[in-house]
């Protein structure tokens, strides 16, 4: 059985798409051969990095938004997506998928137009699709969702599953006392992880900066995933630290295999409320501080307000963080039994099947005569 597979990007692309190949490599191993999988990328993407450490054909299209870019970028962007259409159509005829797997995202478009014959799935990540998600969805013949609410912007008459937001099964296999290890961090002391995204939060980065030392100083041991934009800035920043405060500072650009080390010993947590928010955090019950992007499409704000209203997060907005951050911090990690109220609230939403329910989509939509899954 083909499968193509279409993502970019890192939370709400590449890392729910390798969740479901990891669960179909392991419940449905003989539907995954050597060769029988070819990854769709963008030309510049994160994407490359992530998957030069999977066994994974890859190759690349080029790809542009048009949302939002202003008219100056509007013609070389549209040509970008065409040029995007006419390579993916000559892999995909080569490759002959028998079903396609979109994650979203502008990367996802032109192949989805180019492969429009072909049976396909998307997976929409975050609560509220953007304008290329949502065009995908158009295109594609079976919808899956992280959460009901976001049947209110599928298109009518497409059958839709809602099937949570797929985590990787090795980002969670760490147990407490091996992610301590793996990170050098102590257990009787509490842990704050800061996480800007993969290409980092320049707001959050430099909101914790300016609060670090005093933070150190209440013995909160931090982990701070800068993004690689700002990872000499807070090096520097690390410098200027006592030799005591350094030892309570783990600072990293990005984790990949340690990611899930960060999720599991940290008691709070401070990032973006991009769609990873609403599968990873529920899977590891750890209570948030979320700061939507704000200068973008509304997604994120939606994804943050879903789990605030749930009890499982506060949201600070971007502009509030000098102000809130250090009070919103001290106020939650000196208040265990709120923290531990948020942090059962967050674990409610897990959705541990996640990866599997969509496996199952895409086996049962390829029509192979195997089967689905046995969830």
């Amino acid at each position: 059985m083909q499968l193509l597979i279409c993502a970019g990007g890192t939370g709400g692309g590449v890392y729910p798409a390798l969740a479901v190949l990891q669960a179909l490599n392991e419940h449905k191993p003989s539907w995954i051969s050597d060769g029988s999988v070819l990854w769709l990328g963008g030309e510049d993407g994160m994407e490359k990095d992530i998957l030069s450490r999977q066994d994974i054909e890859y190759r690349t299209i080029p790809a542009a938004g048009i949302h939002g870019v202003g008219i100056r970028n509007l013609p070389r962007n549209l040509t970008q997506l065409l040029r995007g259409y006419i390579k993916a159509g000559k892999i995909i005829r080569e490759f002959k998928p028998d079903v396609m797997f979109f994650t979203g995202g502008y990367l996802a478009v032109p192949a989805a137009f180019a492969g429009r014959s072909i049976p396909s799935l998307v997976f929409i990540p975050d609560i509220e699709p953007g304008l290329a998600i949502k065009t995908i969805a158009n295109l594609s013949a079976e919808i899956a969702i992280s959460v009901d609410q976001s049947r209110l912007y599928t298109p009518p008459g497409k059958p839709v599953k809602v099937t949570g937001y797929p985590v990787r099964s090795d980002l969670l296999a760490w147990t407490r006392e091996s992610a301590l290890r793996a990170l050098d961090l102590k257990a009787d002391n509490p842990i704050l992880l800061v996480f800007g995204g993969s290409k980092g939060a320049r707001s959050i980065n430099r909101a914790l900066a300016a609060i670090l030392a005093e933070l150190l100083r209440d013995d909160i041991q931090v982990i701070h995933i800068t993004g690689k934009l700002d990872y000499e800035e807070m090096l520097t920043n690390q410098e200027q630290l006592t030799v005591k405060d350094k030892e309570k500072y783990r600072v990293f650009p990005f984790l990949h295999e340690e990611m899930g080390a960060a999720l599991k010993c940290a008691d709070l947590v401070v990032s973006r409320s991009g769609a990873s928010i609403l599968g990873e955090y529920p899977a590891f019950g750890i209570p948030a501080i979320l700061v939507p992007y704000p200068h973008a499409w509304r997604y994120q704000k939606t994804n943050a307000k879903y789990l605030a209203d749930r009890g499982a997060a506060e949201i600070i907005k971007d502009e509030d963080l000098p102000d809130l951050l250090l009070p919103r911090i001290r106020g939650l990690m000196g208040d265990q039994e709120q923290l531990s109220m948020m942090g059962t609230a967050m674990k409610k939403l897990a959705q541990p099947d996640a990866a599997l329910n969509i496996a199952d989509q895409l086996i049962s939509l390829s029509g192979s005569a195997e089967g689905g899954l046995s969830l």
